[in-house]
């Protein structure tokens, strides 16, 4: 098959352009075109008053080889490569050892199904609950109709984190092996929407990914794999350096030579025990700061000018950045369009914001994380000094929202200016249970608090209407990425554990479900290749 990129289109053009498009390029005849499929969708915005489509294109022709003579010097026309995926291991008949899978999130989800695809036969431990009875604790803790369950909420459960997000199949990790495309495929099979394989940042919601999460642990039992709800791990046995297995927590032992670790980023007392059991932590960077909201309107109008609301551009997002004079960057991050700000702490007495949305995109609001980049240095040297500089920030939350799991909450304008709110204006918050108005200074560390002081309104030269007085800054973000990093070496094992697989965004090597599913596959080779090697 051959390849063509860089395939300008109008916004509602037809399929017949596409293919005149195509036979114009190649200047061949309607005959010699046997088939074709997109292979990318994306848009070109940077000229509000001209934004077309640009589309990469895969074909089947009579004429492959003359037009790959004629076109050798042409980057837009090539070959189009292999991206099917290629199981690098069988499991053999007599399998004495099954791998144990802890975390039912997108990288402990894929590193199971591919070790059920390959035969092994999995055990997936999750500490919460399944998916839809999850989401029912976590919306109904949302909407105050219960209390809330640290064992089950937008941190825990099946699905990880990326349950109760955007549902984002995006990443800029170097993927030359196409895992991500067997990533996205296998969320097609499982019920997603074919579009998701060819436009650009395609995204699920939360309402679909619930019913494709099911479905692919439907597939992993069908095969062979067995997956254990509020089975949470208390315990890892490990001797002379190897893992031998897992206690938990209602005193079951399951032994196991090949542990894949795939809890996510909010996983702290399994953080703790992993410490206590000598296995190889270290710090690492994230970002703290708030959550921020404008009408999406606002947003779809600075984007695409005249073309805003255009079917084909959805909900516009954005991606900003500042470098500050204190030597802070400021970014966005985990940008929702037409989403949600969200409750997304998994412990009593916290409040952590995050950001969601639906497929449709289609809430009032536009939100984002406004975040500040920190490192080690910030806080104590020490591997697990990160996380209680996190616990300290989403306590003071709890005390700034008035102790009911409300959200402190200011209008930007009054965030400027250092005054706190009283009221307020034109942007509803989305924020449930509910917000608390005040002062937001004191939420974050002073750098912190003066390098989005500075970046607001640079932003709002980018995107204009960006630090208008009414929009609203909810507090606190702290869970934009694992503050630790359980590093592991070529073998995809622990520095120091052998057995042992650490993977995803808990372990440090992902950010985002996309990447975490990535990485969740190559870490099942390795525990694959490992088994295999060992007899």
């Amino acid at each position: 098959m051959l390849r063509i990129t860089e395939i300008k289109l109008p916004l509602d053009h037809s399929e017949d352009d596409l293919k005149s498009a195509i036979l114009k390029k190649l200047q061949i005849k309607p005959e010699d075109l046997i088939s074709y499929s997109i292979f990318k969708r994306s848009y070109d915005a940077r000229k509000k008053t001209d934004i077309y489509l640009v589309y990469i294109v895969d074909l089947e022709t009579t004429q492959e080889q003359q037009l790959l003579d004629r076109f050798k010097k042409d980057p837009h026309v090539l070959m189009t490569p292999d991206m099917s995926y290629h199981y690098v291991a069988k499991a053999p008949s007599h399998l004495t050892t099954r791998p144990i899978v802890i975390g039912m999130g997108p990288a402990g989800m894929f590193a199971g199904l591919m070790l059920a695809q390959m035969g092994f036969r999995p055990i997936i431990l999750e500490r919460g609950k399944a998916v839809r009875d999850r989401t029912a604790d976590t919306f109904n803790f949302w909407k105050k109709r219960s209390e809330f369950n640290p064992e089950s909420n937008a941190q825990f459960g099946e699905g990880g984190a990326g349950t109760f997000s955007d549902g984002k199949l995006y990443s800029q990790v170097k993927d030359p092996q196409h895992y991500g495309r067997k990533v996205i495929t296998e969320f097609v099979n499982a019920g997603a929407s074919p579009e998701i394989l060819y436009i650009n940042k395609p995204h699920i919601g939360t309402f679909k990914l619930v019913g494709i999460v099911q479905n692919i642990r439907a597939k992993i039992e069908s095969l062979g794999g067995e997956i254990r709800f509020q089975s949470r791990v208390e315990d890892i046995d490990i001797q002379d350096g190897k893992a031998k297995g897992v206690t938990l927590a209602n005193g079951e032992y399951l032994a196991s030579s090949h542990i894949v670790l795939a809890v996510g980023h909010s996983a702290r007392d399994t953080f703790q025990m992993l410490y206590d059991r000598g296995v190889y932590i270290e710090a690492k960077p994230f970002s703290i700061g708030f959550r921020i909201e404008h009408p999406q309107t606002l947003i779809d109008r600075a984007r695409f000018g005249d073309y805003a609301g255009h079917k084909i551009l959805g909900a516009a997002d954005y991606k900003l950045v500042h470098h500050c004079q204190n030597g802070r960057s400021v970014y966005s991050f985990c940008m929702c369009p037409g989403g949600l700000v969200v409750a997304a702490t998994s412990e009593v007495g916290r409040v952590v914001t995050n950001g969601m949305s639906q497929y449709s995109r289609n809430e009032r609001n536009a939100n984002s994380g406004i975040v500040v980049g920190i490192s080690p240095d910030d806080y104590p040297e020490h591997p697990l000094a990160g996380i209680e500089f996190q616990r300290r920030l989403e306590s003071h939350a709890f005390e700034l929202g008035g102790g009911t799991y409300a959200a402190p909450a200011q209008l930007v304008g009054d965030f400027l200016a250092n005054r706190p709110s009283q009221t307020l204006g034109k942007v509803h918050p989305s924020y449930t249970p509910d917000v608390h108005l005040g002062d937001l200074s004191s939420s974050l560390p002073d750098y912190a608090i003066a390098a989005i002081r500075e970046a607001l309104p640079v932003f709002n030269r980018q995107i204009k209407g960006f630090a208008m007085e009414d929009a609203l800054l909810t507090g606190v973000e702290t869970r934009t990425s694992s503050p630790i990093r359980i590093k592991r070496n070529e073998k995809y094992q622990s520095l120091n554990t052998e057995g042992l697989f650490p993977t995803g965004e808990g372990a440090g090597y992902a950010g985002g479900i996309l990447s975490a599913g990535i990485d969740g596959i190559k870490v099942a080779e390795a525990v694959a290749l490992s088994i295999r090697s060992s007899g």
